[in-house]
C-alpha cells in the first residue's frame, strides 16, 4: 500500500503514511495546513480506517494536544571526536544480506513508536544508498545501524548492552565533525543512552498522537 504525501480535502492538506497497514495495521496523518483541523482530521481518519488501519496516530496541528500523546520526536547531536572510538567493525549491507538486517529491524523496532515497518522495496533502496551496516566483534553480531554523512538514522543492538558501541562504531563511517541522530521520547532507553554518550537536545520536530 503506497503512502499519499498530499491528500486534499475541502478542510485542508494533510500526508498520510498508508504502508504499515498491511504489516501493523497502522497508519500515520501528518496535518500539513487547515483552518478545520477537527473535519479534515475526520476525513483522513476515515480514509485511514477503510484502508484497514486500526491503529492510527497523527502530528502537525496543535489541535491534536486534546488526543493522548504517543511521543514527541527530538533531533540529537554531539562532538563526534567526543564520543571516542571502539574496537568494533561496521560490515556494509549486500545482496546476500539484506534480508537478515530487515528481518532485525523489523523485529527489533517493532514496538518502538514511529518506526516504520521496513520491505523489500526499502531493502532495494539499502543496497542503491549503501548506508546500511552490521556491527561485529570478533565474528559476533553486535547490531545494525543506517548511517552516512553526519547522520545516524538507526542504531540496533541485537546483544545486552551494546548501544553504546553500536552508536560508536556507525560513527566511524561518518565524514563530519558533528553527529546527528533522531530519537522518539517515549523511547526512554535510547533517549538515556545518547545523553550519557555525550549527545544533547536541539530541536522538537513534532509531536505524535493517538486519535485511533
Amino acid at each position: 500500500m503506497k503512502d499519499i504525501p498530499v491528500f486534499t480535502t475541502e478542510f485542508g492538506v494533510a500526508s498520510l503514511f498508508l504502508r504499515e497497514i498491511p504489516y501493523r495495521q497502522r497508519a500515520h496523518i501528518k496535518i500539513q495546513s487547515s483552518l478545520e483541523p477537527e473535519k479534515l482530521l475526520e476525513e483522513c481518519v476515515g480514509f485511514c480506517r477503510a484502508c484497514g488501519a486500526q491503529w492510527i496516530d497523527a502530528a502537525g496541528h496543535e489541535y491534536l494536544e486534546k488526543y493522548p500523546l504517543i511521543t514527541a520526536l527530538y533531533a540529537m547531536q554531539c562532538d563526534k571526536e567526543a564520543l571516542g572510538e571502539t574496537d568494533a567493525c561496521v560490515f556494509p549491507v549486500t545482496e546476500e544480506t539484506v534480508l537478515k538486517w530487515l528481518e532485525i529491524y523489523n523485529e527489533r523496532m517493532a514496538d518502538v513508536p514511529n518506526a516504520a515497518y521496513m520491505d523489500s522495496k526499502d531493502g532495494k533502496e539499502l543496497l542503491k544508498t549503501g548506508d546500511g551496516y552490521f556491527v561485529h566483534r570478533d565474528g559476533r553480531l553486535l547490531g545494525i545501524g543506517k548511517a552516512a554523512g553526519d547522520f545516524i538514522d538507526t542504531v540496533i543492538s541485537v546483544e545486552p548492552g551494546m548501544g553504546e558501541t553500536v552508536v560508536k562504531a556507525l560513527c566511524s563511517i561518518l565524514t563530519q565533525d558533528t553527529v546527528r541522530l533522531m530519537v522518539a521520547g517515549a523511547n526512554i532507553r535510547a533517549v538515556r543512552l545518547y545523553e550519557r554518550m555525550g549527545f544533547v537536545k536541539t530541536k522538537e520536530l513534532s509531536r505524535w498522537y493517538r486519535v485511533l
